[in-house]
């Protein structure tokens, strides 16, 4: 089968299109022909091998694990002798996690892997993305923000793949809440339901004076430091993107002061967890609350341009990999 293999870390010039066996799924797993994959920043980072302390799941010196991607869709071809959640012919999503392999024609997962049926109001293409962007954002506002209804959110990055959907899952859950991005964003962010808009490029929301209980900094590109006079009490600073600032903050916010400084790796979390986490937000999908929203698809050959375009800074959504009709 075909599929983009990473041998070294490096710029998008180590991604190559490579003729690579086609896995063969165990008793327990399915094979699933993989039409659609994600690209994200996340992968981007992965491929650069930053920042390091991330070598220690990924690989010291090179990637465990040389085809890339995380997220898919596609429908089922096989299924192992003792798979009784899935058959033949089914059409799913889902990720595997620090598993990768998904920007290729096919991927075999544990049918109690992070998988599901693909919701009956979503294309592939909208679907492949979700575990990378939607689900991040729905366990960071669900479970480590505890979102309340009537409460002020800010979401910062409103326009990328976790901030789209974030601004959506808080609309959802009945927050106010506030977008962050640029200008060319603000008529998109507005669309997706945020009650206010906030260009970066012409203000900074931490001296609007304004005050919220959950600041989601999707991009980290602030600070809890910086924040904090924004956050309201027992507000919280959550941020998917850890650096060494940030963790000295969750130490020391854990023990001293009602605001809080927290990050989560949604992809290290226990696959039960996920799964659940997953069925709940497919629900939310087919109830008509979220959508996915798709900036830019490229064929598999051309998944090094993907990633370029990605490290721009400017894409709308989420990017995602063509791979088969």
């Amino acid at each position: 089968m075909k599929a983009i293999v990473c041998t070294k870390y490096g710029s998008p010039d180590v991604l190559e299109l490579k003729e690579v066996e086609k896995p063969t799924p165990k008793d327990n797993e399915v094979l699933i022909r993989v039409y659609v994959a994600s690209a994200t920043a996340a992968d981007c980072m992965m491929r650069q091998g930053t920042p390091f302390y991330g070598r220690l799941f990924l690989g010291l010196k090179r990637p465990k694990n040389p085809i890339t991607g995380t997220g898919f869709a596609g429908t089922i071809e096989a299924v192992g002798k003792e798979v009784k959640l899935f058959k033949e012919g089914d059409s799913v999503f889902g990720e595997t996690g620090i598993g990768f392999s998904t920007n290729a024609e096919y991927v075999c997962l544990p049918e109690d892997g992070v998988l599901a049926t693909l919701p009956y109001n979503m294309t592939y293409e909208e679907a492949a993305p979700l575990c990378d962007g939607a689900l991040t954002s729905w366990s960071f506002l669900k479970d480590i923000g505890q979102i309340q209804c009537g409460q002020r959110v800010l979401i910062n990055g409103a326009s990328g793949s976790l901030g789209s959907a974030a601004v959506q899952i808080a609309k959802y859950f009945g927050a106010e809440v506030t977008g962050v991005c640029s200008t060319t964003n603000l008529e998109m962010v507005k669309s997706l339901g945020a009650d206010k808009v906030i260009d970066y490029t012409k203000e900074d929301f931490t001296k609007t004076g304004q005050t919220y209980d959950i600041i989601f900094d999707t991009v980290g590109k602030s600070s809890f430091s910086r924040c904090k006079g924004s956050l309201r009490e027992n507000g919280v600073y959550l941020s998917p993107v850890l650096s060494l600032p940030l963790l000295f903050e969750m130490i020391w916010t854990s023990k001293v002061g009602s605001k809080k400084a927290k990050f989560s790796a949604t992809g290290l979390r226990p696959v039960s967890e996920l799964r659940v986490l997953l069925n709940e937000l497919k629900e939310c999908i087919e109830a008509g609350k979220i959508k996915s929203i798709v900036d830019r698809s490229y064929p598999l050959k051309q998944t090094a341009e993907a990633h370029r375009y990605i490290e721009t800074g400017h894409k709308k959504g989420n990017v995602v990999i063509t791979i088969a009709p």
